[in-house]
């Protein structure tokens, strides 16, 4: 009696190929974020990037109010935390290429179309919010805060305590300028159509203003300054929606052969 064909033979190779490409993939990601974060340790430095970050908040103080460590690490440990941070965020392009170059040769040409658009522009948007937070919206809040200060309270902010105020907000702008593309990949993947979601604009703002009141500080000046931007993206993300399942449609060929492989 002949012995039942393995329906798994012959595909060690190459899933132990891919995994190798993986690992490599990683090491080079790894070794990107290495060479950044020792370049910004030579120059400008751990200490530089963390005086960088604490500037709109040193700038809203009274004169002569520095920031404090209340922890005996926190001096060592902090800018440590900035410094890779800061090596992550610059490397980040390299590290979205290698997870690219992975994952793209088993994608077909309109599969690549919808991707590689999606990497670049939600990399890009995370950046934006992060800018926006940082050079606009930290002043006016921290300015707006200190107005309300009493008198008899002398400001001195913990660094470590800044350090999570700050990536809690960078995370929260990064992440709500994300609004287009979770719009165009609702609308591309066929979740929910594009005229559905101008439908339920009102329910979005109120939305947007709910999550950047549970988000942001108990003030209106980061509370409007998500909220607005959100519901401004949200507009954009509808109108390149449509431009963008026009532009990714899969050919017939791309279909039927899409159709085979299921």
């Amino acid at each position: 009696m002949a012995e039942p064909e393995d329906e798994l033979a012959g595909t060690e190779q190459p899933f132990v190929a891919h995994l190798i490409e993986l690992r490599d993939r990683l090491i080079k990601a790894l070794i990107a974020v290495a060479v950044v974060g020792v370049v910004l340790a030579i120059y400008p430095g751990a200490t530089r990037l963390y005086d960088f970050l604490a500037a709109p908040l040193i700038a809203s103080l009274p004169e002569g109010s520095r920031l404090i460590a209340t922890s005996p690490i926190s001096p060592f440990l902090v800018p440590l935390k900035v410094l890779l941070l800061s090596a992550f965020l610059v490397a980040l392009p390299v590290v979205l290429y290698q997870a690219w170059a992975f994952v793209a040769p088993g994608l077909y040409s309109h599969e690549k179309k919808l991707v590689l658009p999606l990497v670049v522009s939600s990399t890009v948007l995370f950046f934006l919010g992060v800018a926006f937070c940082y050079y606009f919206v930290f002043g006016r809040v921290f300015h707006f805060i200190q107005q309300f200060a009493p008198k008899s309270v002398t400001a001195a902010p913990d660094i470590e305590a800044y350090l999570s105020f700050v990536m809690t907000m960078f995370l929260a702008f990064g992440a709500a300028f994300e609004v287009p593309v979770v719009v165009v990949v609702l609308a591309r993947m066929g979740v929910v159509s594009v005229e559905k979601m101008r439908e339920w604009r009102g329910y979005f703002i109120v939305l947007a203003f709910v999550i950047s009141a549970i988000i942001t500080p108990p003030d209106v000046v980061s509370q409007l300054a998500l909220a607005i931007p959100m519901c401004l993206l949200y507009e954009v993300g509808l109108w390149a929606a449509r431009i963008f399942i026009r532009t990714t449609q899969a050919p017939p060929e791309d279909s039927s052969a899409a159709a085979e492989k299921g």
